[in-house]
């Protein structure tokens, strides 16, 4: 006999090690099934589960487990990234407290350091993942710096470079001057602050007293100015274009060009152009074939192309003096708070600088043509398919990509420079020799790549390319990848353009893109905030079952989810109400019959709970296909705790009680074997209790659950479907009218049918038991002809139902109450409304806010129009 209650932690450990000891979660191409592929997103050898991994991968895992139980070969390929930067800043931490930095020990030696670290420490985002029930085929982990995925990553870059699509060049990158490297645009946050704006005036050179004003949030970089830009159709600079300024400070001439990035309406009209510290400032000056000044070393400190007194001064020591000197000099015109977003590194926290250095690029305009074309012709789709629109916004504009790093952990590029500059690009040093000369002496590129390019070839590398293994040949193209929006351009993309460049496939049929997580005001979390919710502490309070059924409910296609710990509490209720439907069983019998046949049962309530389950899966298995996880979600808990627990189990207790052996035994096996349907159902989902159960209602097992298959439906006897469906929308029916008009749940009624037909009769007098005990009445009567006042009118199928109500309740006390109800919902809601009809406050409160406050306007309105039929139905009763 089961626990009295559901003990997750007791089950969850015990299940996920008998799976991995059964080999459960192995794919195998050998089989002859049809292959069924999901490529695991790496999560960061350094992360630990967060809400956003316990969603992605729950989803992942649902498809997964349904998918294997629908008979396919599902891989689910599970890995890690290295991480490059975040590992080497975790390592760095740890040398730090003992007093030693990589430089001490040298490159070798540090990276021997990181190696050691993750194997103590690199395997925790893997166990939590397990903790979750994430069903990966762990012996075929891959992890981005392992051998087979260099080899691919070198293949990769020494191929692209000879096809002419990597090159190297001296461009702006993002600098992040603490960790002195290159760092991608995702690695960059944006944070909103409190600036100034200050205004300088620059001299027109040769023409005493005559200044130009310009306006700049970075006065250290002034010393960088090359141009000063105007629109070349502002009127009052158009005698200008062509002419210098004398740079203040500096006293070095710089021509005033037209550029339309100038725009006449902000500030002055005029822009100091800095091509060598801004990304804009770039672009005009090469357009307008300025020169490019760096100003800043790898510090940001200001280095020897400013004056002297300037030199190897801190950036924001310097635009102090700098700012001080200009006063000085006549030439500070006005400072303005400026709300503004300054860029930070994301894991150094300070502020990041563009940069000139030299770094490598990819061409991504050449390889994103393919990608392009591969989702407008439907070879590769998006889910929900408004995530098309970003995709093809950004591959449209897509710019060279900067794949290398100055840092130490990573993939080295494979390439090598001669004296003279020359540069080797070969598979290993030995070929780079070979391609320079005997006696060559060659020096090895000391950058390693993005972390991002070896995570581009996650799909292919992970199953052995570039050999031609019978997993890439089984296994590639992929079904669906499952992630968040936010890294379409950053690794999606990047996916899709290398996938088709060396496999002519694209990686992937589908791509879901998953909402975001958010607090239950709709916030985003964030440890700031105080208001993350950590998977880990759910699963350890609720179950890994209640919190992955939790994100599956909330998990509707474009709209994000607003978690509440009560929401996973909620969910916990619904394993402890399956928990109990389980001891029902096993204390009324209720245990699998062998040769059981569903289809043969006779008792019109077997036959229709049997045709119900075998729709629900269907319905179920129809959802997770269509990545409508949450409509998935609500199929099948309204079926387990309304259909088959409220209904049907109360429908059998007279069976059950009663003396017919033969119906008592087809319903004992029936209930049995509806309750393993519901197992087998909610098992992507629920895994852990629904193992559990289906290992403890047996005797023994032919094997695990997560091995069984998904159920088919075996029956459809519409008759007995029409008269249960009649019996819960009548009983359904009376039991609303009772809560809504508050009649005390002691009182039994009298109900009459008008216009029931023979057929209808004939249901009501064989379940006459059922609807006086679980309706709680006194009578049901047939009429011919409609019930005078007092009763409550109802629609059931072809009959009018009357209620008679208004005898056994205190009519006027009622009406009152639904009356001030009625009232006060009224209040509230004119006073949302009238808030949202508000377009100050619609556009200046955050988006989230003004979601919430249309949701419970939906929500109150919603219950007030209850109240309201309420109050009608008892008004026409009296």
């Amino acid at each position: 006999m089961l626990d009295k209650t559901f003990n997750p932690g007791a089950v969850e450990a015990k299940h996920y090690k008998l799976w991995e000891d059964n080999n459960a979660f192995a794919a195998n191409h050998e089989t002859g099934k049809d292959p069924y592929t999901i490529m695991m997103p790496p999560p960061n050898v350094t992360g630990s589960l967060h809400m956003g991994h316990a969603l992605t991968f729950t989803l992942q895992d649902i498809l997964v487990r349904y998918n294997r139980m629908k008979g396919k070969d599902a891989l689910w390929q599970p890995g890690t990234d290295h991480a490059g930067i975040a590992t080497q800043m975790v390592v760095e931490r740890r040398l730090e407290a003992d007093g030693i930095t990589r430089h001490d020990l040298g490159r070798d030696k540090f990276i021997d350091k990181i190696w050691e670290w993750k194997e103590e420490s690199g395997g925790t985002i893997v166990n939590q993942l397990r903790r979750l029930g994430a069903s990966a085929d762990w012996a075929k982990e891959r992890f981005t710096m392992d051998e087979g995925l260099s080899e691919a990553v070198r293949k990769v870059f020494v191929q692209l470079y000879k096809e002419d699509l990597i090159y190297r060049d001296k461009k702006l990158v993002n600098w992040d001057p603490k960790l002195h490297t290159a760092i991608s645009d995702l690695e960059v946050e944006q944070r909103e602050t409190n600036g100034h704006m200050w205004y300088f005036n620059y001299p027109i050179e040769g023409e005493e007293g005559k200044f130009i004003m310009v306006g700049t949030t970075r006065p250290e970089t002034m010393l960088g100015d090359t141009g000063v830009a105007v629109h070349p159709d502002d009127e009052r600079y158009k005698d200008l274009i062509g002419k210098n300024v004398i740079l203040p400070i500096v006293n070095r001439p710089i021509p005033i060009v037209a550029d339309e990035y100038a725009d006449p309406e902000k500030g002055s009209g005029a822009v100091k152009i800095t091509p060598g510290h801004d990304f804009n400032d770039y672009e005009v000056g090469k357009r307008c074939n300025l020169e490019i000044i760096n100003v800043l070393d790898i510090n940001a400190n200001l280095n020897e192309n400013v004056p002297e007194k300037y030199q190897g001064m801190e950036r924001f020591e310097a635009r102090k003096k700098i700012v001080a000197e200009m006063e000085e000099l006549g030439l500070l015109v006005k400072i303005e708070d400026n709300p503004m977003t300054v860029p930070y590194g994301d894991r150094s926290g300070v502020v990041i600088e563009p940069w000139l250095t030299d770094q490598w690029f990819v061409k991504a305009d050449v390889l994103a043509k393919p990608a392009l074309e591969a989702v407008e012709t439907g070879k590769t789709r998006f889910v929900p398919k408004q995530w098309e629109n970003t995709y093809y916004e950004w591959m449209r504009n897509i710019q060279p990509w900067c794949i290398s790093r100055q840092i130490w952990w990573g993939h080295q590029i494979p390439a090598w420079f001669d004296e003279n500059g020359n540069v080797y690009v070969e598979m290993t040093e030995e070929e780079a020799q070979a391609a320079a000369g005997e006696g060559v002496k060659l020096i090895r590129e000391t950058d390693v790549l993005d972390t991002w390019f070896s995570s581009a070839l996650w799909p292919f590398s992970t199953l052995g390319w570039p050999e031609k293994t019978p997993e890439l040949e089984n296994y590639y193209t992929t079904d669906v990848l499952v992630t968040g929006f936010d890294i379409i351009f950053f690794w999606v993309a990047r996916m899709m353009m290398m996938g088709i460049h060396f496999m002519g496939e694209v990686p992937f049929k589908d791509i879901y893109i998953h909402a975001l997580v958010r607090d239950e005001q709709g916030a985003k979390m964030s440890k700031s905030k105080g208001n993350v919710i950590d998977p880990l502490a759910m699963i350890d309070e609720y179950g890994a079952d209640a919190m992955r059924f939790t994100l599956t409910a909330m998990a509707a296609q474009g709209r994000d989810i607003k978690l509440a710990t009560s929401r996973v509490e909620g969910y916990r209720n619904f394993a402890t109400k399956l928990w109990n439907a389980a001891r029902f069983c096993q204390m009324n019998g209720c245990k699998p019959v062998e040769g059981f046949d569903p289809s043969a049962v006779k008792n019109p309530v077997n036959r229709w709970i049997v045709g119900r389950v075998g729709e629900v899966a269907a319905e179920v298995g129809r959802h997770i296909d269509d990545y409508r996880f949450n409509e998935s979600a609500n199929s099948i808990y309204g079926f387990a705790w309304g259909t088959f627990c409220d209904w049907y189990l109360e429908f059998t207790k007279p069976i059950l009680n009663g003396s017919d052996e033969a119906a008592i035994e087809e319903t004992k096996a029936t209930t049995a074997w509806v309750f393993d349907q519901i197992l087998h159902i909610l098992h992507p989902t629920m895994p852990y209790i629904t193992e559990e159960l289906w290992e403890s209602m047996a005797d023994e097992r032919a094997m695990q659950l997560i091995s069984a298959s998904w159920p088919e439906k075996v029956l459809d006897d519409q008759d007995a479907n029409e008269e249960m469906d009649w019996l819960v929308q009548l009983i359904s029916t009376i039991r609303s009218t009772r809560s809504e008009l508050n009649v005390p749940g002691s009182v039994k009624l009298n109900v009459f049918l008008e216009g029931a037909t023979a057929k209808t009769a004939e249901r009501l007098e064989r379940n006459m038991e059922l609807v006086l005990r679980m309706a709680r009445l006194e009578s049901v009567e047939l009429v011919d002809q409609a019930v005078a006042q007092g009763c409550v009118q109802e629609v059931v199928g072809e009959s009018t139902v009357f209620i008679n109500v208004v005898d056994h309740m205190d009519v006027a006390a009622e009406k009152a109450r639904l009356e001030k109800e009625i009232a006060n919902l009224d209040k509230i809601i004119g006073g949302k409304e009238k808030k949202l009809s508000n377009e100050k406050f619609v556009s200046n409160a955050p988006a989230e806010v003004v979601a919430t406050e249309r949701t419970k306007v939906t929500e109150l309105t919603e219950k007030n129009d209850k109240f309201k039929a309420a109050l009608e139905r008892l008004v026409s009763a009296l």
